[in-house]
């Protein structure tokens, strides 16, 4: 007998792609709504398709499985311009009515303003007296806020407008959720306020078989007490990424002898910057920078071959990539915020200094470099704040709360 109860209503903002009439998904919202359809008997998805090129992570919807017959799509236009979204609201706004209505539990994703489709159909439900759940995996307009320096002048003086009307907007609808999720303690500690009932939960796409094995985390350990000291990091080369903070980091290394190799996975807005800052600088021949590597085996392998992980994230989110470094048993060492920080709660997997201490993160490394039985203590550690991570246990936590604090089918 199935568990699967009731018709879900969720909005997800990762946008379809279509290509030659066959619609295409980000590989990890297909996981994601393969994983949905196993705790509800009936999905509908709202979600905007997007014109240009198909990004390099996109792949056929039917990855989803035999689940995708029960996936009923509500395709909404992506709409990020105020003009834009304002006209499309007379067509879309019955259709998101009617899906609400039809629906047993509804939930949306928020973060944005003009084109959040997510917010507008949450204020749709609070009208409708509908109950709801909101799910956010970063505060979109800290972001916005920190990041304000890296966009171009006319974006740069429409944000400022904009970031106090979509943190009110966030609140808002907080405030008349019956329930929060907020993925990562950096988010829930900034949101449980302002919500009823706030749950701190996780969204991540790691299962149980891409933990490092035991027998490859015992010879990580071992292999640990010599050689290169091997640093990586897997992510978007952007400011709120913190790339030029990563690579001063590096280069305080060097100019201290610390013998080391770094590998950045991952493109982005700095990326040619990273390029030839590399090129230009000391770090030549010491720093990869492949660019975006969309095969997860490679990934992991880079991920389990690495003594550390080293990120300089300078906003108010919940990176996933530090979750599946600790499953790889490589420590997680950067700017310190709550999200980490409750990450390594439990066993220590990692070092953490104050935001914007490129002085205090080199002087971290260092020590690591400098003494390897702290280091191979280190990423057994890390690999014991992984090991309670993985995508069905995370999936099965969020529909249980959303099936206990919703009201179900009548």
């Amino acid at each position: 007998m199935s568990d699967r109860a009731g018709t879900l209503l969720l909005y997800a903002p990762v946008p379809l792609h279509r290509k030659v009439g066959v619609l295409h998904l980000e590989d990890q919202a297909c996981n994601g709504l393969r994983l949905w359809a196993e705790h509800f008997e009936k999905l509908i998805l709202m979600i905007p398709e997007a014109s240009g090129p198909l990004p390099p992570a996109w792949v056929p919807l039917e990855r989803v499985g035999p689940s995708l017959e029960r996936i009923e799509l509500l395709i909404v236009p992506e709409a990020w311009r105020p003009d834009r979204f304002l006209r499309a609201l007379p067509g879309q706004k019955p259709r998101i009515r009617e899906a609400i209505a039809r629906a047993d539990y509804v939930g949306f994703a928020i973060g944005g303003l003009w084109g959040d489709w997510g917010s507008y159909a949450a204020w749709q439900a609070h009208k409708m007296k509908k109950p709801f759940y909101i799910w956010t995996d970063r505060v979109e307009s800290a972001v916005v806020r920190r990041t304000l320096g890296s966009l171009p002048l006319r974006r740069r003086v429409r944000a400022r407008v904009e970031v106090p009307l979509m943190a009110a907007l966030e609140r808002a609808l907080i405030r008349r959720s019956t329930l929060g999720l907020f993925h990562g303690r950096e988010t829930y500690d900034t949101y449980a306020p302002y919500a009823s009932n706030p749950q701190l939960v996780h969204d991540i796409h790691l299962k149980r078989a891409d933990h490092i094995p035991p027998e490859m985390l015992a010879a990580k350990i071992a292999g640990a007490a010599e050689g290169p000291l091997k640093i990586v990091y897997a992510g978007r080369a952007t400011a709120m990424k913190g790339a030029m903070d990563w690579l001063a980091v590096l280069e305080g290394l060097a100019a201290r002898g610390v013998d080391f190799t770094a590998t950045w996975l991952g493109d982005g807005p700095d990326f040619a910057a990273m390029q030839a800052r590399v090129a230009e600088g000391p770090l030549q021949g010491r720093v990869a920078l492949p660019g975006f590597v969309s095969d997860r085996p490679t990934l992991l392998t880079a991920l389990r071959e690495a003594d550390l992980m080293l990120f300089c994230h300078k906003t108010p989110e919940s990176p996933r990539i530090l979750i599946e470094a600790l499953a790889s048993g490589c420590p997680i060492v950067g700017y310190d915020s709550p999200f980490p920080a409750d990450l390594i709660d439990p066993h220590g997997g990692g070092k953490l200094v104050t935001l914007d201490d490129v002085a205090g993160l080199t002087e971290a490394v260092t020590a690591l470099a400098q003494d390897r039985t702290a280091l191979s203590d280190l990423i057994a550690k890390a690999a014991q704040d992984g090991a309670i991570f993985d995508d069905e246990a995370v999936f099965a936590h969020r529909s249980e709360l959303i099936r206990e604090n919703l009201p179900g089918p009548r």
